[in-house]
């Protein structure tokens, strides 16, 4: 019906009966398929705490947040959000908003506290407790073999700039399929090696350990994270129980076109299997093609492999994971030419610097998977937004710029899954406010508050909003 002959109406009830019809949504807009996977996830370093307790030992962050300067404040992981005395009720909170899927990781610090040699009765009992909590209140275990929390031992003796971590990492990840496998089925290997190898060994050197490598020792140290990555696999081939299903949770380089048309679609294509040709693209094709030719031209500074690398970092997998926050812009140039375009200064983001407003990520860092590498099954292993939300709240705090930043997102990963993006699960980050890295506690990503003085957890507006999304098995 025409505004003209709304205006014409003699009845103001009849005006507003056909006005709210026109704006209310279809009955089933935005809904999400019947096994869609909803989550939310964390990491052992930022929520459990009890840094020194029960054997464990330090990790990278734990030396890392006690060198001056490099953490916000001064902060350390020494308590974080206490999870590790807490779970039992953080698990009944999130059971109580009807959260059923929860990624979480093990602390290597925790379980293998010396030289990698015994395990830590202790830490295994503690693991143990843990997912059995889980359980216990309906929540599925997704575990994380290996989140960025290096044995400080493992450091001192080169880390991953050696060949010996991945040889390391072998029979860690055996002894966590056999020792949980019976709980868990779903396996993540590693988290964002673009983080804990490019941030901790770059120049920039903003993560732990923060040191200032050559390109050619990063790429290396890349590669022997690959090969990590299928020895965790390989672990979960041989020791997980039927049924059980592996991938990796990368943050790969998402791309988007400027415009969604022919030329611009291509571009994002190309530009995304180049700077993704040494991570997602090496471990998905098992190998290094032409694009890793592109993103890295000097010989000299590539990874060098030996005999039956590509066969183990190329394990295939059940589903690949990927931490997608935001985005870049591309196009072609006037010369044909696949170019990124530079943000203006004022475009919208989070407290997080690096973190700007682009949903369309979310739908583009699928769809390329899919298209570039034929990715099978999708999970969205992370996604959220950061800021410096209040230290202390009173009631439900009303994050309403994080539940629509969420909504946003969400409906790309719909546009996603109507298009035929085999696009299964999402695992918001993050369950609860917790260490955000070299930001420390001043930076939050939680759906639940964390007051860091009493360790008191309050529900936000977006875990309210956030529930009703899982009971509804679509957006409100």
């Amino acid at each position: 019906m025409h505004i003209s002959s709304i205006l014409r109406s003699s009845s103001h009830d009849k005006i507003h009966l056909i006005m709210t019809k026109r704006i209310l949504p279809p009955k089933d807009r935005f809904q999400f398929p019947k096994n869609f996977v909803w989550g939310t996830a964390t990491a052992s370093a930022q929520i459990e705490g009890a840094a020194f307790e029960d054997g464990k030992c330090p990790s990278i962050w734990d030396t890392f947040a006690r060198q001056p300067g490099k953490v916000a404040q001064g902060q350390n992981l020494d308590v974080a959000c206490d999870h590790y005395h807490k779970f039992r009720s953080d698990f009944k909170l999130m059971k109580s908003l009807g959260i059923k899927n929860y990624r979480f990781s093990f602390s290597w610090c925790r379980l293998f506290p010396e030289n990698n040699q015994t395990p830590n009765p202790k830490g295994v009992r503690f693991y143990r407790h843990l997912i059995e909590a889980m359980l216990e209140n309906g929540i599925t275990p997704w575990a994380t073999m290996y989140h960025w929390d290096l044995p400080q031992y493992f450091q001192d003796q080169g880390g991953w700039l050696t060949r010996k971590m991945p040889e390391a990492f072998a029979p860690y990840v055996n002894f966590l399929v056999q020792t949980y496998g019976d709980l868990v089925k779903n396996w993540f290997t590693l988290n964002e090696v673009s983080c804990f190898i490019g941030g901790s060994y770059s120049p920039e050197g903003v993560q732990a350990p923060g040191l200032s490598k050559s390109p050619a020792e990063v790429n290396q140290a890349t590669h022997y994270a690959l090969l990590a990555h299928g020895y965790g696999v390989r672990a979960v081939r041989e020791y997980g129980r039927k049924g059980s299903k592996v991938g990796m949770a990368e943050n790969a380089h998402t791309f988007i076109p400027v415009l969604e048309d022919e030329d611009s679609i291509e571009a994002a294509r190309e530009i995304y299997q180049i700077k993704n040709a040494s991570m997602l693209g090496a471990m998905l094709r098992g190998g290094y093609d032409r694009y890793y030719q592109k993103l890295i031209p000097d010989r000299k500074e590539r990874a060098q492999v030996e005999k039956g690398d590509f066969a183990l970092m190329g394990e295939a997998v059940d589903f690949v994971g990927i931490n997608i926050y935001t985005g870049g812009f591309v196009e072609k140039n006037s010369k044909g030419k696949a170019v990124e375009i530079p943000f203006p200064a004022n475009y919208p983001r989070a407290d997080s610097p690096w973190l700007r407003l682009n949903p369309r990520a979310l739908y583009w860092g699928t769809r390329l998977a899919q298209d570039c590498y034929g990715a099978k099954a999708i999970h969205i292993t992370e996604n959220g937004f950061g800021y410096n939300d209040p230290d202390e709240v009173t009631g439900t705090y009303n994050d309403v710029h994080r539940k629509e930043y969420y909504r946003l997102y969400l409906e790309q990963a719909h546009r996603a899954i109507q298009d035929g993006v085999p696009l299964q699960g999402y695992f918001a980050w993050s369950f609860m406010d917790n260490f955000e890295w070299q930001d420390g506690y001043t930076r939050r990503f939680g759906m639940i508050h964390t007051d860091y003085k009493t360790l008191k957890r309050t529900p936000k507006l977006s875990a309210v909003w956030y529930s009703k999304v899982i009971h509804k098995n679509g957006l409100i």
